[in-house]
């Protein structure tokens, strides 16, 4: 059995992963094919020195796998984790968020 407490680490440990801007890009391009860090850096118009700092948060908490082709370090998104997680955000989107806008509110008085 999972203590409160360890539940809300494990949570917070989880979505601050996913809450960054430039992880949930990499994700969305990853989701169609593997690509290296200078391929999603060109693809998201970013550094790939931010591509390659927040490919080590998604690798880490194993939302990203990564695998050695020669010298080139591929990146590939962890589809069982991934996928389901999207359709429930998307069906919780649909469903709730009237079209978005009381989400993107939030998102708005957060900043």
């Amino acid at each position: 059995m999972i203590l409160k407490k360890d539940l809300s680490t494990m949570c917070y440990g989880f979505f601050s992963t996913l809450s960054n801007p430039t992880r949930l890009a990499i994700i969305e391009s990853l989701v169609e094919q593997p690509m290296h860090v200078n391929q999603i850096a060109a693809e998201l118009e970013q550094e790939q020195s931010m591509i390659s700092h927040n490919l080590k948060h998604l690798v880490n908490c194993h939302f990203v796998y990564v695998r050695r082709v020669g010298k080139q370090r591929i990146y590939s998104v962890n589809h069982e984790t991934v996928d389901p997680l999207m359709k429930v955000v998307e069906n919780h989107h649909h469903k709730f968020c009237l079209d978005g806008r009381a989400c993107h509110l939030n998102v708005i008085k957060e900043k």
